[in-house]
């Protein structure tokens, strides 16, 4: 009991912090790479914690209601994935937030919120099968979905799993709201809907989405790490070349439109995908 009870607070504590120190980086990469200096490394701390001192406006209460349900989606998540619980059901509960996100912007009136939910619906669309195959291809090659396994598996999942890792790499690129798939809100001013699915929140409920979205990031770099868990300086090694590379396709590409990624992604993803489901089964 006192182990699980360290594991939901580091779950509730470090994913927020790692997450926040996560987003400084990304924007100090992302300056340096337009010739920038870009904000401090802190810079997300103090943005959350100046809108957690706003005044509270919204517009209805439903807002209110599916921002909560949100972050508790995203905090529930992240500690199943601290406990190493079954992966599939943490899928699911992070999809639960992802939808109920897109019902509060669908509670305002505001076109823009609305034209946001619906690009935000069409980006769960294309990412989730993604998911849940890369989740059978971790099944196929350790016989679990428990976590436990999958970290106590005997060699580096990456190189059964290849195909399934670049899958997994859209699913970040569309998480994370990089280019080319910042389709429905995005912190840069490159894109013509800026804030597009979070345009009626405001203040602490704002604040809310973001350190939700922080939950989300850590939660989306875990997963990333079972592609090479056999050692910590391999798992490190893997995820800053990953966020790197997201970072920079962020700003070497343009946005695209919906129908290019539904297409594009469900195209390359899926195919990706099933060859490498088979090259696991026939091996």
């Amino acid at each position: 009991m006192t182990r699980t009870a360290i594991l939901i607070a580091c779950g509730l504590i470090a994913g927020p912090i790692l997450g926040g120190l996560v987003s400084g980086m990304d924007r100090i990469l992302t300056a340096r790479m337009q010739s920038r200096i870009g904000p401090p490394l802190l810079q997300p701390f103090y943005d959350v914690a100046k809108l957690l001192f706003k005044e509270s406006l919204v517009v209805n209460v439903w807002q209110v209601f599916c921002a909560y349900c949100y972050i508790a989606a995203s905090s529930i998540a992240l500690v199943l994935f601290f406990l190493q619980s079954d992966l599939l059901l943490i899928l699911f509960v992070q999809a639960v937030g992802a939808v109920m996100l897109v019902v509060g912007a669908l509670s305002s009136t505001s076109p823009y919120s609305h034209i946001g939910a619906h690009r935000e619906l069409l980006q769960i669309l294309s990412y989730e099968p993604l998911l849940v195959l890369v989740v059978v291809g971790f099944y196929l090659e350790t016989g679990s979905f428990k976590l436990t396994s999958i970290y106590a598996w005997r060699e580096p999942l990456l190189l059964k799993l290849p195909f399934l890792f670049i899958v997994l790499g859209y699913v970040l690129t569309i998480k994370l709201r990089k280019s080319p798939f910042d389709l429905s809100t995005c912190h840069h001013a490159h894109q013509e809907l800026v804030k597009g699915l979070l345009t009626d929140y405001s203040g602490p409920f704002l604040a809310l989405t973001e350190i939700a979205h922080w939950f989300e990031v850590i939660l989306l770099l875990g997963i990333c790490s079972l592609f090479w868990a056999t050692n910590w300086f391999g798992m490190a090694i893997l995820l800053v070349a990953t966020y790197f590379l997201e970072v920079l396709v962020d700003n070497i590409t343009s946005r695209m439109n919906w129908r290019w990624m539904l297409s594009y992604v469900w195209g390359v993803g899926l195919t990706l995908s099933l060859v490498n489901l088979i090259w696991l089964h026939q091996g």
